[in-house]
């Protein structure tokens, strides 16, 4: 059997085909163990998880149940020790560091509750960086660029740096980001954790307009206004998906 076949790949495309009535994620028993010095750490334990085309899924849980670490794999940004883990349909495990980039930067936004902006960049190069990177043409970088900031209330800073903008404006130049790439799934973590409460309000008022327009979100968080705004609520406790608060 052919290589390209092997791997779900199409001589024409060279790249994996898509169910497009399939979940854009499956967790298939995924586990990860974090190793050193002597000791052993299960951040996620068998953790077995399907989130559909159009969902919006928040997830909670208490401090250290591994939600982060949830987040990172959906994000590609880390691999499961064991179990498989499905993006649009497709297998990541094989992926080289190359591809998972390549895919990350094609199929997933990511908003972090620390930002991640680049300094000497201004908002709009922020915005406009992952189009950079896929090789879109520069007058489709502008229009989509144009479009984030407007639809996040942002124009108008567009030309100044992340330093000099608040907290709240900072988080809403990261969803501006996440959401110009037009991603397969949204992920977020605790987005509001830094934010006061109105800047909070804004960015869910924000994420119910994405999913209302098709978008699917992931969202870890603690805060339980996310839980009230997500179709479904899941809930982490000593790395497993538990049914309740207490695991019960």
């Amino acid at each position: 059997m052919p290589w390209w076949r092997r791997r779900g790949l199409t001589p024409e495309t060279s790249e994996p085909s898509e169910d497009p009535n399939g979940p854009v994620i499956r967790l298939e028993s995924v586990s990860k163990v974090f190793r050193g010095e002597g000791e052993e750490t299960r951040a996620l334990d068998s953790v077995s998880l399907d989130i559909a085309r159009g969902e919006y899924v928040s997830v909670s849980g208490p401090s250290g149940c591994g939600k982060s670490t949830l987040l990172s794999i959906l994000g590609l940004l880390d691999a499961p020790t064991s179990g498989r883990y499905f993006l649009k349909g497709r297998p990541t495990d094989r992926l080289s560091p190359q591809e998972r980039a390549r895919v990350r930067n094609l199929d997933v936004g990511l908003v972090f509750q620390s930002f991640n902006l680049i300094g000497d960049m201004t908002v709009y190069e922020n915005v406009e960086y992952p189009l950079t990177l896929r090789g879109v043409a520069p007058p489709e970088r502008e229009a989509r660029v144009s479009a984030a900031l407007e639809r996040v209330g942002l124009t108008a800073r567009a030309r100044q740096r992340p330093g000099v903008l608040s907290g709240g404006q900072q988080q809403l130049v990261a969803v501006a980001r996440a959401i110009t790439g037009r991603p397969a799934v949204l992920l977020a973590d605790e987005p509001t954790g830094n934010l006061d409460s109105k800047s909070g309000e804004a960015l869910m008022h924000m994420f119910a307009e994405l999913h209302a327009g098709g978008a699917t979100l992931c969202v870890v968080t603690h805060d339980p206004r996310w839980l009230t705004q997500a179709q479904r609520g899941l809930h982490l406790f000593d790395g497993r998906l538990v049914d309740g608060p207490s695991g019960a």
